[in-house]
């Protein structure tokens, strides 16, 4: 189980907050009504806009590997308060989320503190006991005995950018690195664009690097359903292999840009126009993240 927190930094890439090189929250699991975790999706079938989507048959259950959840204002009144200065301006509470899940056919999630809360973990626990860092760098001396710990202890540590990565990793191996949102590598258009995600994908020989394939719109240079990521999704498996990679939604960010359900549907287009296997579509669902963090799902 993975503790920590969101610094509050923004990234040239998107309007939101980003984390750089930092620890961060990754707690949690829903399990819709339907069945157990167990017992879930990974086969296509068509929606009504002719998009492939998720529907029953494996037994691999789909997980959403990179969300958020906030209080309502309600809940923010009653002992949940938001951060002065970063009240919520979207809904993002959990039950529009488990709604969103069912809809979506999504059994499971992967919840990363949202900078709403800053440092205040309790909504996102419900009582588990994290730990709150509040160094913005990891190559100090403080950030480097927090990744080192991390490997100690087999927490994942999430990473939004490249930056410091590599020399983290060769130092201290042992610990797993998680890039989210495929480090905001966008197709690249020109050579400096091609160099920078070349060397995303260099870092694949540091075989505890994981990467999301998630906030597909913020990645894309294109519409939903953003069917540009597929050639950048090619070359992630590729080089890490689907084992190491794992599909996110971005919640609630994506609802009001294609809506969870569309974000379900948008990475099964993509993999369709690419080669991707069905048991590599299996890891890229769920069971990458399910397995990396064994031991850490709550129903």
């Amino acid at each position: 189980m993975g503790i920590g927190r969101n610094d509050g930094l923004l990234g040239p890439e998107t309007s939101r907050p980003v984390n750089s090189g930092v620890l961060h929250c990754v707690l949690t699991s829903h399990v819709p009504p339907r069945g157990a975790v167990a017992v879930a999706a990974a086969t296509r079938s068509s929606s009504d806009d002719g998009f492939p989507v998720i529907t029953s048959g494996c037994p691999v259950p789909v997980l959403d590997s990179h969300l958020h959840v906030w209080a309502s204002p309600q809940q923010a009144k009653e002992g949940y308060p938001y951060f002065p200065g970063q009240e919520a301006t979207l809904r993002g509470d959990a039950d529009l989320l488990l709604e969103c899940m069912d809809e979506a056919g999504v059994d499971g999630s992967l919840i990363v503190q949202p900078i709403n809360h800053m440092f205040d973990h309790s909504l996102v626990t419900s009582g588990l006991k994290t730990q709150n860092v509040s160094n913005k760098q990891m190559t100090n001396e403080v950030g480097r005995s927090l990744f080192a710990k991390a490997g100690e202890l087999g927490a994942p540590v999430g990473i939004m950018t490249m930056k410091e990565i590599e020399e983290l990793c060769s130092d201290y191996p042992e610990t797993t690195v998680i890039l989210d949102h495929m480090a905001f590598c966008k197709p690249p258009t020109n050579d400096e664009e091609e160099k920078a995600f070349s060397s995303f994908l260099n870092l694949s020989r540091f075989p505890k690097i994981y990467v999301k394939y998630s906030a597909l719109f913020s990645i894309s240079r294109e519409a939903y359903p953003y069917e540009d990521t597929a050639q950048l999704l090619s070359r992630v498996i590729s080089n890490y292999g689907a084992n190491r990679i794992m599909w996110g939604s971005d919640f609630p960010f994506v609802v009001p840009e294609c809506g969870y359900k569309g974000a379900t549907e948008a990475v099964s287009h993509a993999t369709s126009k690419i080669s991707v296997s069905p048991s590599d579509l299996e890891w890229i669902l769920g069971k990458t993240v399910s397995q990396l963090f064994q031991g850490s799902w709550v129903a």
